[in-house]
């Protein structure tokens, strides 16, 4: 086994290839910026994952179907594992299966095989570390959010929006107008309490803009981003934020300890972060109205 190692949000992660030349590291040029030479034996592990072709699914005796899910980029399949743990077939666009996923109870334990053209298994990969890492940093007050992150002096500022709303739109207003102001990460970063604190970090999964930075920042505030005719800015009462909050990081409702812990994490963000509810149109007033009413300087 080919070993890497690798430093996400300040958690270590192992990569163990199969010698058999099908995969590499070439299928992850986004983890460039995380590799680390090595993990000390002292420090712990988040999780391991094993990308070996060999993998076969579990028998169908010993795992039930939960449910096929779509997850905007193709449908995911999940099935529970009677001994614990899941297995997921991932699939893309096309339906063309991708990866075999299969992960422990608390996902601190992965493998994976994948399958097809270089395009297929840098997809199904990506997936299977994504849901890794989402699953397996649930256990320590962490959520993997589906957001666009601006850092500015020492804060970061995380956009979400249902998809297509224009969380980059409205960054890349922020980058255009707000002197100082520098994109974090695009689609996916990654929150974290720490000692009290909320931290956001860059991740190696960014959507469609290759943002890849190994950074953190403190978390000034989390907007919603909704479309308006005006541009104003309003401060969610607790329950609208927390259930603004929880669609947008990744879970697996189907399982209660897991989803526990993103439920918990999130009221845990929420209570040292302002979440707000950005009306906006598509302008430069819109950026400096939002600066001037959430940035932290």
């Amino acid at each position: 086994m080919k070993i890497h190692d690798f430093r996400i949000a300040d958690f270590n992660i192992r990569l163990l290839f199969s010698e058999d030349g099908r995969n590499d590291m070439s299928l992850l040029p986004s983890f460039a910026t995380f590799a680390i030479d090595t993990i000390s034996p002292n420090d712990d592990l988040l999780f391991t994952l094993t990308i070996d072709d060999n993998l076969k699914p579990i028998e169908k005796s010993k795992r039930t179907r939960i449910r096929a899910f779509d997850t905007g980029n193709g449908d995911t399949i999940v099935d529970e594992v009677a001994s614990g743990g899941y297995q997921f077939i991932i699939k893309d666009l096309e339906g063309r299966d991708c990866c075999l996923f299969q992960g422990n109870a608390d996902f601190s334990e992965c493998k994976c095989a994948l399958n097809g053209n270089r395009i297929m298994r840098t997809f199904g990969l990506n997936n299977a570390l994504m849901m890794a890492f989402a699953f397996s940093s649930g256990f320590h007050q962490t959520v993997l959010m589906h957001a666009s992150v601006i850092m500015k002096k020492g804060w970061g500022y995380a956009f979400t929006a249902v998809s297509g709303t224009g969380k980059s739109t409205h960054t890349s207003l922020w980058l255009k107008h707000i002197p100082g102001a520098e994109l974090l990460n695009d689609d996916n970063p990654i929150v974290r309490v720490i000692d009290g604190e909320a931290y956001i970090y860059g991740a190696p999964w960014s959507g469609k803009t290759p943002c890849y930075r190994n950074m953190r920042t403190r978390l000034g505030a989390i907007s919603l981003i909704v479309r308006d005719t005006k541009n104003y800015l309003e401060k969610m009462p607790t329950l609208q934020a927390y259930t603004t909050l929880l669609p947008s990081v990744s879970s697996m409702r189907w399982d209660g300890k897991i989803f526990d812990n993103v439920c918990n994490n999130v009221g845990l963000v929420m209570e040292k972060t302002d979440v707000y509810s950005l009306h906006c149109l598509p302008n430069k007033e819109a950026a400096v109205i939002c600066h001037n009413t959430i940035a932290k300087e």
